[in-house]
């Protein structure tokens, strides 16, 4: 408690906090209880999921509309990810054929987050289909055409 014989001063800053810097995160989760072991390790499957979903963010974007997943290229679970860590996921594209989109995903854990401790947990290529209404594969879209749409 503050009083005016015992004042407190509270420092606050900006920290980066050893996150990616000048980007923003596709997705920004905190796992619960229910995502991990009776120890508190998050389960491997929860994270792809997370990361399946940071990656078609972009990937839909892109295709403007529908994607679909239909390859895991690669997947480093580089350290554990803990019930309490706030996960941020950033996904960038980095190769778009005529139907699908190739996206790499990174994920930090924000730990001990007073402390300011980061640190990357996961890194994963996925590559996502454009699809059509009757989910079969479709053209992605020149820049030029969602530029003017």
């Amino acid at each position: 408690m503050t009083s005016p014989e015992n004042p407190t001063t509270i420092k606050v800053e900006t920290v980066n906090r050893g996150l990616p810097a000048g980007k923003m995160p596709e997705l920004r989760m905190m796992p619960a209880p229910s995502d991990a072991n009776v120890y508190g390790d998050v389960f491997g499957g929860w994270i792809m999921a997370q990361v399946d979903i940071a990656g078609s963010l972009p990937a839909t974007r892109r295709a403007n509309g529908r994607v679909a997943t239909i390859s895991v290229n690669s997947f480093v679970f580089k350290n554990p990810v803990f019930v309490g860590d706030l996960l941020s996921f950033y996904a960038d594209i980095v190769k778009v054929g005529n139907t699908s989109i190739t996206v790499n995903v990174e994920v930090y854990a924000e730990r001990n987050r007073l402390q300011a401790c980061t640190v990357k947990v996961t890194e994963a290529t996925l590559t996502y289909v454009a699809t059509d209404s009757d989910r079969k594969p479709r053209k992605v879209p020149p820049i030029e055409t969602l530029i003017h749409s």
